[in-house]
């Protein structure tokens, strides 16, 4: 599944919004964290079946966002909130190599 330019830099802008949004207003507050429910809310992704195999399955999920020649892979921790803990992008010539 591909989604349109328009469609992905849309989806980034309305995270970015969102999490402008919800920032607190103080530069010496902690900062917002990106939840899997706000990413889940705001932008446009697959869900993976499985993350690449750098990642431990039984700790975290992955969803991945498809954009021109490029996957970029969100992971998210199943405990809490499910905060966001990494990214990686992957060109999408290699990425047959990524899950074995």
């Amino acid at each position: 599944m591909t989604f349109p330019a328009s469609r992905l830099s849309a989806g980034l802008v309305a995270l970015a919004a969102a999490l402008a949004l919800s920032a607190p207003a103080r530069a010496d507050a902690e900062p917002a964290i990106l939840t899997y429910e706000l990413f889940e809310e705001t932008v446009p992704h697959v869900d993976l079946v499985t993350c690449p195999a750098e990642f431990d399955t039984e700790a975290v999920f992955c969803r991945a966002v498809l954009s021109h020649a490029d996957m970029h892979v969100f992971v998210f921790a199943h405990d809490g909130d499910s905060p966001f803990v990494a990214a990686r992008r992957y060109p999408a010539d290699g990425l047959d190599a990524l899950f074995d």
